[in-house]
């Protein structure tokens, strides 16, 4: 029972690469964002991160100003 899900998903794994059309070994071709421009990622980094970082300390502030 198990070996023919694993033959399944091995299957269903090769068939997914093979047709995926990726060249393959050509670092960060499979990220959802350009490393083309070096200024636009590192903003994007800075606004992603700050923005995650950055809001429990929005919604203390928030609370306390609620008051």
């Amino acid at each position: 029972m198990f070996a023919r899900a694993a033959a399944i998903s091995r299957t269903g794994m090769t068939n997914l690469v093979r047709y995926s059309h990726s060249h393959g070994g050509i670092p960060g071709e499979n990220l959802p964002f350009s490393l083309g421009n070096r200024y636009k990622l590192t903003a994007m980094f800075i606004v992603f991160l700050g923005s995650g970082l950055g809001a429990p300390y929005f919604v203390l502030r928030h609370q306390l100003l609620k008051q």
